[in-house]
């Protein structure tokens, strides 16, 4: 079994909203980092939220924040992001990613997590 396993992807109109899910059985640390990234097609992957297990820290693209809000449940190894007014330009794959952080309970960059999931298509009609 693939140790993140991604779920929530769907079809909303603009202003809509989705929860995406990700499950985690990786690690077995305390802390560690878990992030979103997205990409659309003709596009580089952009990374879009991550946030400290266990710590809690987050951030967030520009063209996400105050529109979408990532967070744990540790007793599920799972994470979420919540994306509310969801736009036609945030039609992509999404994909979960996990890392070991930095020194200073630091999440590195998105681009340098190494565990990825499969994939969950997120397509917002205006």
């Amino acid at each position: 079994q693939a140790p993140l396993v991604e779920s929530g992807g769907g079809s909303v109109q603009a202003g809509g909203s989705l929860r995406l899910s990700c499950r985690f059985d990786g690690y077995t640390y305390v802390n560690y980092c878990m992030g979103w990234s997205r990409q659309a097609p003709g596009k580089e992957r952009e990374g879009v939220a991550s946030i400290y297990i266990g710590g809690g820290s987050t951030t967030y693209a520009d063209s996400v924040k105050g529109r979408f809000t990532i967070s744990e449940d540790n007793a599920r190894n799972t994470q979420y992001l919540q994306m509310n007014n969801l736009k036609p330009e945030d039609t992509a794959t999404y994909y979960c990613a996990a890392a070991l952080p930095l020194g200073g309970g630091v999440c590195p960059s998105l681009r340098n997590f190494r565990l990825w999931g499969q994939g969950t298509q997120v397509t917002v009609s205006s």
